[in-house]
């Protein structure tokens, strides 16, 4: 299907008379009184310390003039991504949109920092900005300076000033490759009398797995806008894979094709402790066993040094290495930067995804399973159980349910090398199989259209 219409920006957006709901009403009042008392003091804060000045404008609803003037064509989607994993997820929806709507004008936001980076980086030439906060004075002022035909929000993000002004505003309005995990839909549920009119905005929602799809149902969306179309994600990281990239960053951090590599992937508070009880287990059978910490949040990095320090363990700062050039000999390196992790994965022995031998519901698995890589994890992924479904069914994810249990299993695979590059075949083999759910999701939208 092929949209033929030309732009028509002098029309005016229909707008839809809504009927206040009481609830809504009292999160209307009470979002606005708190904004109003907290933005005196914190516009004070930004003036004065110089932190979140950036798309402070834009945060309050103030669309640039540059971003609006370059808002031609039609119909006209705005597509909400809230950080990293989000802008990924829209990245591969909007490529699959692209050949579908021959003519159309796309506008990201982000609420991140490290997202509108990632964003302006992966759409190239598409208007990027920060999403405005969810006051309805806020969102009510972005839109009727963008007047989307189409509001698409990615995962599942729920605002709902956003949704109900959106809604009153005339456009169609989406929710991609949405997600709902088991820790969260308890605390849903019990807000379900406000999320059951706030779900009633959504034309469609287009989830990831079933049980996504139940559980958006439970809290109130109607199950006859409910879908089920796979994990846009699969698409994009078989695209990312790039084997230059990978030999490059092993010639960056001084490796040997023959040196295996424990790579800990966006780990989280608590866990790297862990980690180096199943690295020090390890190192007595194989003492050239490197580590490769990449912590979630880089401005941890303080705290994971101090960790090596008591324990003893030389490092490295991969920030350090990069800068000054230096040449890697420590047996640890802090992955300190932004966008390596997932090349490193593809030159990892034993990859590890982080917060889930904590309670934070896992990373993605995924990203080691594109290179051809199989994935360890502990039992905490709730975030990511198709990804986890899906690799466990061919043998290339590895749950492990402590720390000894991860040293006596990564000791098996060091051990029988053979299996381990059998199962990350199987890992990668099963994504590449998985694909086309992007495409999916973006037919949802032309459908909307």
């Amino acid at each position: 299907m092929h949209f033929t219409g030309k732009p028509s920006p002098e029309k005016p957006q229909e707008t839809i008379p809504l009927a206040m709901d009481p609830l809504y009403g009292l999160y209307k009042t009470l979002t606005s009184g708190l904004f109003m008392a907290a933005f005196p003091p914190f516009w004070l804060y930004t003036r004065f310390s110089g932190r979140y000045r950036k798309g402070l404008k834009e945060r309050l609803g103030f669309v640039p003039p540059g971003t609006v003037e370059r808002l031609r064509g039609s119909p006209r989607i705005w597509m909400h991504a809230v950080s990293l994993g989000e802008v990924k997820a829209a990245s591969a929806i909007y490529r699959a949109l692209v050949p579908l709507v021959s003519e159309c004008t796309v506008i990201i936001s982000t609420t991140t920092e490290h997202g509108l980076e990632l964003a302006r980086e992966n759409f190239q030439g598409v208007p990027v900005i920060f999403a405005p906060m969810d006051a309805f004075f806020c969102v009510r002022k972005a839109l009727s300076t963008i007047r989307p035909d189409v509001m698409v929000f990615l995962e599942t993000e729920i605002w709902p000033a956003w949704l109900h002004e959106a809604k009153k505003a005339g456009a169609r309005i989406a929710m991609l490759n949405g997600r709902i995990s088991p820790r969260s839909i308890k605390t849903y549920v019990k807000l379900r009398p406000f999320l059951r009119e706030v779900l009633k905005k959504p034309d469609i929602f287009s989830m990831i797995r079933e049980d996504d799809a139940r559980r958006i149902v439970s809290m109130g969306a109607d199950p006859d806008k409910v879908v089920v179309n796979g994990n846009a994600k699969y698409d994009l990281l078989a695209d990312q894979v790039d084997p230059d990239a990978a030999e490059e960053m092993q010639r960056s951090l001084n490796l040997e094709v023959s040196q295996k590599i424990f790579v800990a992937g966006s780990t989280r508070g608590g866990e790297e402790e862990l980690i180096l009880e199943v690295y020090e287990k390890i190192l007595k059978t194989f003492p050239d066993l490197l580590l490769f910490i990449a912590p979630r949040h880089i401005d941890r990095t303080p705290v994971i040094e101090s960790l090596l320090r008591t324990r003893g363990h030389a490092y490295q700062l991969r920030s350090v290495i990069k800068e000054r050039g230096d040449k890697r000999t420590a047996s640890v390196v802090i992955m300190n930067t932004f966008g390596e992790l997932f090349k490193l994965y593809g030159i990892g022995t034993i990859n590890f995804c982080g917060a889930s031998l904590v309670s934070l519901g896992g990373q993605n698995p995924l990203e080691p399973a594109a290179w051809g890589k199989a994935a360890f994890y502990g039992p905490s992924m709730e975030d990511f159980l198709d990804a986890t479904d899906l690799l466990e069914s061919v043998g290339g994810g590895i749950q492990v349910s402590s720390p000894a249990d991860f040293a006596e299993k990564a000791l098996w695979f060091l051990t029988h090398p053979e299996e381990l590059e059998d199962r990350g075949a199987n890992a990668g083999e099963a994504l590449m199989q998985n694909r086309q759910s992007a495409e999916k999701h973006a037919r949802v939208i032309v459908k909307l259209l």
